[in-house]
């Protein structure tokens, strides 16, 4: 069965909507491939045309530049992963379990697509892993924030805060625990796989490594006194 995940992207990032048209939907899911193959910083729009057998004015009618389009993906990535953890968690009660199964899912790599008009998400997940944070280390970030571009990032960290004070109702820092965590298992994957001596990850497996490290950081910062 062939399906494809939608989800609503904040208006601002885009010039036209993406989902409106099969070339939208194309010019992301290429974009995905490329800036994998490529990088962010050799990522272009000229590239992608070529890639597309399409124009550059053609990219431009739906994109202002590639860091909206970037902007969007991680859009589409917050989202999806929101939607896995709600998937993940609607069968498990104990709020210890719940927060542990979040731990394991920014810990592994997510799978490939499962149907031809799907996103990539393997490449889209080693995309994160990489590029994510160049989308809101620059000097602009308060100008964009305030068409809320970065709301599903918010919406799914207090979707984790809220997990946190199931476990500790007194902890008054669920909101950066729960960044803390995503941040963290972002960098401490790209660290394992590209500068390891930068991590303890010594003989483990990455994503063994991260998922042990983050656990024990998380409940040790959780601990009732």
């Amino acid at each position: 069965m062939e399906y494809q995940l939608s989800f609503r992207v904040n208006e601002h990032i885009y010039l036209r909507d993406p989902e409106s048209s099969e070339l939208g939907k194309q010019i992301v899911k290429n974009a995905i491939d490329l800036i994998y193959d490529l990088g962010f910083e050799h990522f272009t729009f000229k590239k992608l045309a070529i890639k597309m057998s399409t124009t550059e004015a053609s990219i431009y009618r739906y994109f202002e530049n590639k860091h909206r389009l970037l902007l969007y993906i991680l859009n589409w990535y917050w989202s999806y992963m929101e939607f896995l953890v709600d998937f993940s968690l609607q069968n498990i009660q104990n709020p210890n379990e719940k927060l542990a199964k979040i731990i394991e899912l920014f810990t592994q790599s997510l799978p490939e697509s499962v149907g031809k008009l799907d996103y990539n998400k393997f490449l889209l997940n080693q995309i994160v892993l990489s590029e994510s944070s160049k989308v809101y280390l620059i000097k602009e970030v308060q100008e964009i924030n305030t068409h809320q571009v970065f709301k599903p990032y918010k919406d799914l960290c207090n979707k984790i805060s809220e997990v946190i004070l199931n476990i500790n109702p007194t902890y008054k820092y669920s909101r950066s625990l729960s960044s803390t965590l995503i941040e963290t298992a972002h960098s401490q994957q790209y660290f394992s796989k590209n500068l390891p001596r930068l991590t303890d990850v010594a003989d483990q497996k990455d994503e063994s490594f991260v998922f042990n490290f983050l656990y024990q950081f998380v409940f040790a910062a959780l601990k009732k006194d």
